[in-house]
C-alpha cells in the first residue's frame, strides 16, 4: 500500500485546516472538552453539520449525484484524521449514514427527492427504530406491527435503546407487516414521523447519569399510530434485506483517528500525573499499557484503509464492518479505562452531566469532568449497533464459512 500523499492531497489537508479552525469556534471548542460521549445540544450539532454543509462537506460517503463531495481515498482519509484530531462535534449518523444510504439503493424516486435533501441539509433530525424489549441481538424476533389499512399503515408496539430520540423529526423502523415461517420474512421498512398522533417517547437513565432533557438513550412507543403507505422503503416484507445493508454503515466506521485522539488525551493525564518524584508517564507498566494500545490502533488504522480504500472503488463494507466494530469498541473501551486509572481520585466527584460544568468551578484539571462519564458511556458501546459476540459470529459464518 502506497501511503505516501501528493502535492494534492497535503493542499487539501491544508484546506481542511483552514476550515476547522475557522469553523470550529471556541463556543464548540469548550462544549466539546466537556462533552462525555461526543454528542452537543441538537442546535449546536445542527450549526455545526450546517457549516459542514456550506462547505459540500456535510456527506463526505455520499456519491456526487446526491450531493457528497466525491473525495478520493486519500481525501477520505485525511479529511477522517484532521476531524478526529480536532475533536469537532461528530455528525449524528441516523440520517447521513445510515437511512440516506437505504434511500438512495432502495427508495422510490420521489422519496428520494423528499428525504435527501433536507438529511443532507440536517433540516431533519433522524433517529433509528430497530430494537425491541426482548428483542435486540434477535432482532428477527420484533414484534411492532404494521397494519394494512388501504392507504396506510395503522402501527402499535415501541422501540428500545433509541439514541436522541427527543429531538427527532424521523424515525426509520422496522416493523411487523406479515406473520411468516421464516422470522425474517414479514419485516417491512418503514419511514414514521415522530409528530404524529400515538408517538411518545420516555427517557432511559443510564450508568453515566445524564441530567433530565439530556439523556443519550429512549423507549419510543406507538399506539395506533397511521403512517402513509408512500412511506414504505422498497417492498413490503422485504426489510430484513434493507436493515442488513444499513448496518454495513452503521457498524462499519473509521475508529482509528479517533482512537489515536483518545490515546493522546490518556498520555497528557499520564504526564500531568505524579507517582512519587516522577510522572505517571514515566512508570514501566503504565507505557506499556499505553505502548501495547497504540500497536493496537496502528494495526487497526491500516486495516481500516484498506477496507476504506475498496469501498471508494464502490465494494460495500460487508462483513469486515463486523470486524471494525468489534476492535474498534473494545480499544475505546480500553483506552477510557487507562484515562480512568490515570486520572486517578479526580474521578471520584462524579459528574451528573458535563452540560452543567460549563460555567462552574472544576475539581481538579480542567479536562477530568468527562473521564469518569465518558468511561461509564462506553461500557454499553460493545453491545450497541448488535452486541460484539453476535459480529463474531456473523464474522465466522460470512467468512470462515463455519
Amino acid at each position: 500500500m502506497d501511503l505516501s500523499f501528493s502535492a494534492e492531497d497535503n493542499a487539501f489537508r491544508e484546506e481542511v485546516r483552514a476550515f476547522i479552525a475557522e469553523a470550529f469556534t471556541d463556543d464548540l471548542r469548550r462544549k466539546m472538552a466537556r462533552t462525555k460521549n461526543g454528542y452537543l445540544d441538537k442546535e449546536d450539532h445542527i450549526t455545526w453539520q450546517k457549516r459542514l454543509h456550506a462547505k459540500g462537506w456535510a456527506a463526505t460517503h455520499w456519491p456526487e449525484e446526491h450531493g457528497g463531495p466525491g473525495f478520493t481515498p486519500s481525501q477520505h482519509y485525511i479529511f477522517d484524521c484532521e476531524m478526529s484530531a480536532a475533536g469537532v462535534p461528530l455528525t449524528v449518523p441516523f440520517g447521513i449514514r445510515m437511512v440516506a444510504p437505504v434511500i438512495m439503493k432502495f427508495g422510490s424516486e420521489e422519496q428520494k427527492q423528499k428525504y435527501l435533501p433536507d438529511i443532507l441539509a440536517s433540516n431533519v433530525w433522524w433517529c433509528q427504530g430497530y430494537s425491541e424489549p426482548g428483542s435486540g441481538s434477535d432482532l428477527a424476533s420484533l414484534q411492532m406491527k404494521a397494519e394494512d389499512k388501504g392507504d396506510h399503515y395503522l402501527c402499535n408496539g415501541s422501540k428500545i435503546w433509541t439514541t436522541q430520540a427527543q429531538h427527532a423529526d424521523m424515525i426509520f423502523c422496522l416493523v411487523r407487516t406479515k406473520k411468516m415461517e421464516k422470522r425474517q420474512d414479514g419485516i417491512s421498512f418503514l419511514l414514521i414521523d415522530m409528530h404524529s398522533p400515538g408517538v411518545k417517547v420516555e427517557p432511559l437513565v443510564t450508568l453515566d447519569g445524564p441530567a433530565e432533557g439530556k439523556q443519550e438513550i429512549n423507549q419510543v412507543f406507538f399506539e395506533d399510530v397511521k403512517v402513509p403507505k408512500e412511506n414504505l422503503i422498497g417492498e413490503e416484507n422485504k426489510g430484513w434485506t434493507y436493515a442488513k445493508y444499513l448496518l454495513e454503515f452503521e457498524r462499519g466506521n473509521a475508529y482509528a483517528p479517533g482512537l489515536m485522539r483518545s490515546l493522546g488525551k490518556v498520555r497528557k493525564i499520564a504526564g500531568d500525573t505524579s507517582v512519587g518524584e516522577s510522572q505517571l508517564a514515566d512508570q514501566p507498566h503504565f507505557k506499556a499499557k499505553i505502548n501495547d494500545i497504540e500497536t493496537q490502533v496502528r494495526a487497526m488504522e491500516y486495516t481500516e484503509l484498506r477496507i476504506f480504500s475498496a469501498m471508494s472503488n464502490g465494494q460495500n463494507p460487508g462483513p469486515e464492518s463486523s470486524m471494525l466494530k468489534c476492535r474498534g469498541t473494545e480499544l475505546q473501551q480500553a483506552i477510557s479505562e487507562l484515562a480512568l486509572e490515570g486520572i486517578g481520585y479526580y474521578s471520584m466527584p462524579f459528574v451528573k452531566d458535563t452540560f452543567a460544568l460549563q460555567n462552574e468551578h472544576v475539581v481538579g484539571p480542567d479536562y477530568s469532568p468527562p473521564v469518569a462519564p465518558y468511561y461509564f458511556s462506553l461500557r454499553k458501546a460493545s453491545i450497541y449497533a448488535g452486541s460484539n459476540e453476535i459480529q463474531r459470529n456473523i464474522m465466522a459464518k460470512a467468512v470462515l464459512g463455519l
